[in-house]
């Protein structure tokens, strides 16, 4: 069995961030998103993995290479044409996939545990087709099947009332015959052959599609908040503490915290309370980090408080405020520059800012 990753698009909910970097290289808990999706493609004993990147995109292979850190092997694939959709993903790989079954996994999935269950499942029922399903609570946001008696009879893509309260994750289990589905798919009212119409292909023409519920948590991360809330995720699964780094008399750390090598946190006044991940060579003084925050390699944090947030690197803060619940790309500068502004703004902050709060 192969896997197919997507990780091209452009991420227009993500911008400014994702102007200047691919969204699935975002890092969630201080690691590249992609990476999670490669680790638990590995984890069931994949070993061949196909990933869709934008035309001329060299970032992946930067940060991921040929697949050697996951005991994988990888081929990079080009979408080209645009974003048309992802039957049009499935259907321009056929000539890395083949003939055998294969999983296909959105790379802005997060999930916590592992796909071995629907391995399993997509094999024993010996399915063409095997859907991963999550309760949400906003369904008309993604694929919803509509169930009856136990059996999936129809997938519905972002439909205005949902039939269920079921979302298709970005999981999938395919044999060959999702190839003659994509064939014979028509493009949507927004030009794109949708996954969904697929399945309802799939189910129309008495092909067996089944489905299992994830376990545990699964998170889509279309948005900045979904970004956060992943973090927090990946966060509350730290348990013990790392501190690399140097570590003042006085400052006051609390709850599990990892402190990357080369990074200094100085001042009697500053407090980390975990769950905290503060990257390599860093700087923090006189300041606050609380909980579900990252902050990537080469930050300088001076006098300043933060929470709930993902910093990315070479970002310097110093603005004697409160930020919580925000996106800070690289690069970025939040400096002080007046007092009458309220504590507790929100950010979403692309790369090379420069923002006087």
């Amino acid at each position: 069995m192969k896997a197919l990753i997507t990780a091209g698009g452009h991420a227009t909910r993500l911008r400014p961030v994702t102007q200047t970097i691919n969204k699935h290289l975002i890092p969630i808990a201080n690691k590249p998103m992609i990476f999670y999706a490669l680790e638990k493609v590995a984890e069931i004993g994949i070993k061949e993995v196909g990933i869709i990147i934008n035309p001329g995109d060299e970032n992946f292979q930067k940060a991921v290479g040929n697949g050697e850190k996951f005991d994988v092997k990888i081929t990079y694939i080009e979408q080209k044409g645009g974003p048309l959709g992802l039957g049009h993903v499935i259907k321009m790989s056929q000539g890395f996939l083949g003939d055998e079954p294969f999983l296909f996994y959105l790379g802005d999935n997060i999930l916590l545990n592992s796909l071995a269950h629907l391995k399993k499942s997509f094999e024993e029922k010996k399915a063409n087709c095997l859907l991963a399903l999550s309760r949400v609570n906003d369904p008309q946001r993604f694929g919803v099947p509509d169930i009856q008696n136990g059996k999936i009879v129809k997938v519905d893509e972002k439909p205005e009332k949902p039939k269920s309260d079921f979302a298709v994750t970005g999981v999938y289990f395919y044999d060959s015959s999702i190839f003659k589905a994509v064939e014979n798919l028509k493009p949507s009212a927004r030009g794109e052959l949708e996954i969904s119409d697929a399945h309802t292909y799939l189910i129309d023409h008495g092909y067996k599609v089944e489905y299992e519920e994830i376990t545990g948590w699964w998170k889509d991360t279309g948005k900045p908040q979904d970004l956060l809330e992943a973090n927090q995720l990946v966060l509350a699964a730290l348990s013990k503490s790392s501190r690399r780094g140097e570590i003042e008399a006085g400052v006051t750390i609390q709850g599990p915290v990892d402190i990357g090598a080369g990074t200094k946190i100085m001042g009697r006044n500053t407090i980390i309370r975990g769950p905290v991940i503060i990257g390599g060579n860093c700087y923090v003084e006189n300041s606050y980090i609380g909980p579900y925050t990252t902050v990537g390699d080469k930050v300088e944090i001076y006098n300043s408080e933060i929470e709930n947030s993902i910093v990315l690197e070479f970002t310097d803060i110093n603005c004697g405020k409160r930020i919580v619940d925000s996106l800070i790309g690289k690069n970025c500068q939040i400096t002080s520059a007046s007092k009458t502004f309220p504590n507790g703004h929100k950010l979403v902050i692309g790369d090379q800012s420069l923002i006087e709060l």
